[in-house]
């Protein structure tokens, strides 16, 4: 289930941003614990074993191979590979929320174009938007588990109402072996072309238009199936797991606190808890997890994609838009604001410091104190000289300021 927290983040008060961090449920507290855990445990037996086991030669030993890992564990390009990795990932994440199909625009166009208030044609409208939440629902049952755990089989769809058994009859004897969640895309479509042939679509820009947001709905469709089948090469998630792995596994060894009568350089103190080394993990682990959950958003995770809920709301709401609000319009009343030319809706005592001026331009206020500025030197040029004769000027704010003063026999510019 998506967790939602942006009513939380709406506004930038003290401490707004704080309180998400005791949040569990989509933490990354929730992702990395297990991993934290055994970090913790596999340094503390670690530290145990090199201070009360071992002798004062294999101690020596311990130090100088601690010294060489945390030496070395520093080349391995960790924070590269996986900033660049989870970028990847977190543009396909997005890319393919953009793209899940909402039948929307198809019930809209399917309610205002295709006539008839009689039986056949409510018949005909909801087999239109039914035939649209098939197609979604088999790309659905394709690419997300929960989904798939929901309708296993086609005789779940059938019984869920997206197909009937005759539908569910036609479409196995159609003989393919790849994902067939286009032929309730061609029934749409040659539905269509038969209702605009007994005129209950009266026009063909109608049924091209209707036929043109189906092509695209289907290319959502055709666009998740597309992520689903090709994925992030696996060796390059090898090898950020691999690398952010491996650098750890090295700072098991590498960020022990040795002992400090050695004068090791940097072992000057024995903290016994490596409080930096803990914090890092928790970075580069969590970035991993963070690109983990979010690289397949049609699995169970607590911030994967609702696809249940889609299905459900996609389906209620387009045979509510074609069926019950097909042309059941309210009443046409005046408006309140009927003969008031400047319409200004109300503000609740709370809202009112958001009631603001209009925005004229950044050169408004700049433009009218340059030519008060002006005129104020004009005044004083004129008496002081009292050769001037101001005929004419002009300013337009927009394209600057231009001010245009003759005198009897001599014209002055002044640009600014």
């Amino acid at each position: 289930m998506t967790v939602t927290y942006s009513s939380k983040v709406a506004n930038a008060t003290f401490f707004s941003f704080h309180r998400l961090l005791l949040r569990w449920r989509g933490s990354i507290y929730k992702l990395l614990y297990r991993e934290f855990v055994l970090f913790v445990l596999l340094y503390t037996v670690l530290s145990l074993v090199y201070r009360l086991v071992l002798s004062d030669d294999q101690k020596r030993l311990f130090e100088k191979l601690s010294m060489y890992c945390d030496k070395y564990a520093e080349q391995i390009p960790v924070t590269f590979v996986l900033g660049f990795y989870v970028t990847l990932v977190v543009n396909r994440w997005w890319n393919q929320f953009v793209n899940l199909p909402w039948p929307d625009r198809l019930m809209f166009h399917i309610s205002s174009c295709v006539q008839g208030k009689d039986e056949y044609g409510r018949l005909l409208r909801r087999t239109l938007v039914r035939y649209v939440n098939l197609t979604s629902l088999l790309i659905f049952r394709s690419v997300s588990t929960a989904v798939c755990k929901r309708f296993p089989t086609m005789e779940h769809v059938v019984e869920a109402g997206f197909m009937t058994p005759e539908e569910r009859k036609v479409f196995e004897n159609i003989r393919s072996p790849h994902l067939k969640y286009w032929i309730p895309v061609v029934w749409f479509s040659n539905l269509a072309s038969k209702a605009r042939q007994e005129g209950r679509i009266q026009d063909s820009i109608d049924l091209q238009n209707i036929l043109n947001e189906m092509n695209k709905f289907r290319t959502w469709c055709a666009t998740l199936f597309g992520y689903d089948w090709v994925g992030i090469p696996l060796v390059y998630t090898q090898v950020v797991t691999l690398a952010v792995y491996t650098f750890f596994f090295a700072c098991l060894i590498g960020r022990q606190f040795l002992d400090p009568t050695q004068r090791y350089p940097g072992h000057d103190l024995d903290l016994y808890v490596p409080i930096f080394t803990l914090l890092q993990f928790f970075f580069y682990a969590g970035w991993l997890k963070v690109a983990e959950q979010l690289i397949n958003p049609f699995g169970e995770d607590d911030d994967d994609f609702e696809a249940n809920w889609i299905i459900d709301r996609n389906l209620q709401v387009s045979l509510l838009a074609v069926d019950e609000m097909h042309m059941n319009l309210p009443h046409m009343t005046k408006d309140m604001y009927w003969n008031d030319c400047d319409a200004r809706p109300p503000y609740t005592l709370a809202a009112a410091d958001y009631c603001i001026p209009s925005f004229l331009g950044s050169t408004t206020d700049m433009g009218s104190t340059f030519f008060f500025l002006f005129i104020l030197w004009l005044s004083l040029l004129k008496l002081s000289t009292g050769i001037f004769q101001l005929l004419h000027y002009a300013y337009s704010p927009l394209e600057g300021t231009f001010f245009h003063i003759v005198k009897e026999k001599e014209s002055f510019f002044l640009v600014n």
